[in-house]
C-alpha cells in the first residue's frame, strides 16, 4: 500500500481509502469483518457521513479495539453552530471515540458556505471542537466547482472532498492548486457513483493523478476490497489499451447520467430515482437486458410513476434533467 500525507493536516494516510456509504446495506457484523480486512491490508483512512444513515453507528462497532490504526473523517450537513456542535457529538458517540480526525463540512451551496461562515455558523462549532481536541482537523466537500474555487480561498480549509474519475474532470486544474496550497484533496465518486463498470480501470485513473491525495471507492464485501487494492497499488504507466478504454467509457457515459448521490431523494411519489437510472443503464450499456428488465420489474415504484413535480431537480447537485430522464427510462423499460 503506497502512503502519503493529507496535505497540511500531517496525517499520514493510504493512498486508497474506504468509502462507507455502501455499509448501510450490510449489517455491523460485516462492517466489522471489513474493518479488519482493512488493517490487514493497511488501508487506514476512513470516510463516512451523518448523513450516511447506519454508516458511523457500524463503523464505531466494527472499529472497536484497532480504531487507533484509522484515520477517521465523517461529515455533516449541518450549518448552524448548534446543529453542528449536535452532529459532532453523535458522531463522536456512533463512532465510539474520543475524537474524529477530520470532520467536513458536507456539500454546501454558495449561500450555504456563506452562513457556514457567518455569525452563528456551524464554523464557529468546528473550531471549538477542533480546540477542544474533539475533532482534528476541517476540511469541506463539494460538488460544484463554484463551491470548490471558493474553498481553495479559505484558511481553514485543510482538505476539500470533490468528485472525480474517468468521465468528470472538471475539477482537475482545482485539484492541481490543492496540492499547490498544501490541501488534501480526497476524490469522491471514483466510478461515478457506479456508473463506471470496470472498477480497475477507474481507479488506474484516478490513481495516475499524483494530484489527487486519497481517493474512496465504497466497499461492502471483502472480494470489492481486495480488487481495488489490487487496482490502486499498480503503478505503472496507463497502456495504450487503457487509454482506448477510458476513451470508449467517455463516449458512453457523457455526462448527463446519475452519480447515485441519492441527494434526489425523497421523490414524491416514491420512486428510487438512483434505481431506475441504475437499471437503465445496465439495459443500455451492459448488454444485460434480461438482467435489467427482471430487477426493474421489482422496483416497487416505475419511472413512470413520475408526476413532473420537479423537487428533485432542485435538489440535485448535478442539474440533471431528472424528469425527462425518467420519462426515457420508463419508455425503455416499456412502463
Amino acid at each position: 500500500m503506497e502512503y502519503t500525507y493529507l496535505g497540511k493536516t500531517g496525517l499520514r494516510i493510504s493512498r486508497m481509502g474506504f468509502g462507507g456509504i455502501p455499509i448501510q446495506k450490510i449489517d455491523a457484523e460485516g462492517t466489522r469483518t471489513l474493518m479488519h480486512k482493512l488493517a490487514e491490508e493497511g488501508v487506514n483512512y476512513i470516510d463516512t457521513a451523518r448523513g450516511y444513515t447506519v454508516s458511523e453507528e457500524y463503523l464505531g462497532y466494527g472499529l472497536e479495539g484497532i480504531r487507533d490504526q484509522f484515520v477517521i473523517a465523517t461529515k455533516s450537513m449541518s450549518r448552524t453552530k448548534d446543529a453542528m456542535a449536535a452532529d459532532i457529538q453523535i458522531s463522536l458517540n456512533n463512532l465510539r471515540t474520543d475524537h474524529i480526525d477530520l470532520y467536513q463540512v458536507h456539500n454546501p451551496s454558495m449561500d450555504q458556505l456563506e452562513q457556514v461562515i457567518g455569525k452563528g455558523g456551524a464554523l464557529e462549532a468546528l473550531e471549538e471542537a477542533k480546540a477542544s481536541g474533539k475533532i482534528g482537523h476541517i476540511g469541506l466537500t463539494a460538488h460544484s466547482t463554484a463551491v470548490f474555487e471558493k474553498a481553495l480561498e479559505l484558511d481553514w480549509v485543510e482538505t476539500i472532498m470533490f468528485p472525480y474519475n474517468i468521465v468528470e474532470n472538471q475539477g482537475e486544474e482545482l485539484i492541481r492548486k490543492c496540492a499547490e496550497k498544501g490541501i488534501g484533496f480526497i476524490d469522491m465518486k471514483p466510478l461515478a457513483g457506479g456508473a463506471i463498470e470496470d472498477g480497475r480501470l477507474a481507479l488506474r485513473y484516478v490513481c495516475s493523478n499524483p494530484d489527487v491525495t486519497v481517493t474512496i471507492p465504497g466497499m461492502a464485501e471483502i472480494a470489492e476490497l481486495e480488487e481495488n487494492i489490487a487496482a490502486c497499488s499498480d503503478q505503472t504507466p496507463l497502456t495504450l489499451e487503457e487509454k482506448e478504454k477510458m476513451d470508449e467509457v467517455r463516449r458512453q457515459l457523457g455526462t448527463n447520467f446519475c452519480r447515485r448521490c441519492n441527494y434526489c431523494a425523497p421523490c414524491s411519489v416514491g420512486i428510487g430515482i438512483p434505481n431506475v437510472f441504475l437499471m437503465e443503464g445496465y439495459l443500455l450499456r451492459y448488454n444485460l437486458e434480461e438482467w435489467a428488465r427482471a430487477r426493474y420489474e421489482k422496483l416497487p415504484v416505475k419511472a413512470s410513476a413520475c408526476i413532473g413535480c420537479g423537487k428533485c431537480e432542485t435538489r440535485c447537485p448535478y442539474h440533471l434533467p431528472i424528469r425527462q430522464m425518467l420519462k426515457k427510462a420508463a419508455q425503455e423499460f416499456g412502463e
